[in-house]
């Protein structure tokens, strides 16, 4: 069997095939280009047990390409993986290597692959919780101000009912 794991950036990717014994059979660093990428991986696909991707924010034409090809895709939870401590060596062949391993003893954290369909509105719920987080965390930057400068307390219903004529 071989594994392959892809360390991706925003304008080339790592792309790394290892055998049973973690010896790199393949390795390139390639652009982000389709093509390129699959004709690395194409002399081993019958023997792929899988191609891991990094999650990143830029993974999803790179698993659509992958998996229209036919490889089995694996997402990997990237804020899940820990690196052992003392590693001798790091950059990006050593972290696609590592993902290849990773898949070759079963214990990749993986991330969910939602269909095309699903990540528009993952994306939209994503926008709005952090569009959230800052609006409360600016009120309550508001609330904490007041209640330094002037020693009273401000609710948040309030803060939002402030006007420029209010603030002087």
């Amino acid at each position: 069997m071989k594994y392959s794991g892809i360390d991706l950036h925003s304008n080339n990717c790592v792309v790394t095939v290892t055998d049973d014994e973690d010896r790199v059979v393949a390795e390139k660093r390639v652009p982000n280009d389709l093509p390129k990428i699959l004709a690395l991986l194409v002399p081993w696909k019958e023997e792929l047990a899988g191609v891991v991707v990094e999650s990143t924010y830029n993974w999803y034409w790179l698993v659509d390409g992958l998996q229209a090809a036919g490889f089995t895709v694996h997402l990997a939870n990237t804020a899940a993986i820990r690196k052992y401590d003392g590693l001798k060596h790091s950059g990006d062949e050593a972290d696609a290597r590592y993902l290849a391993h990773l898949l070759r003893l079963g214990i990749l954290p993986a991330g969910t692959i939602l269909p095309p369909e699903a990540r528009a509105i993952r994306d939209l719920a994503r926008k709005r919780m952090q569009l959230v987080r800052s609006r409360t965390m600016h009120i309550l930057a508001v609330e904490n101000i007041t209640a330094r400068q002037r020693g009273a307390r401000i609710s948040s219903n309030q803060v939002k009912r402030l006007t420029p004529e209010a603030i002087d």
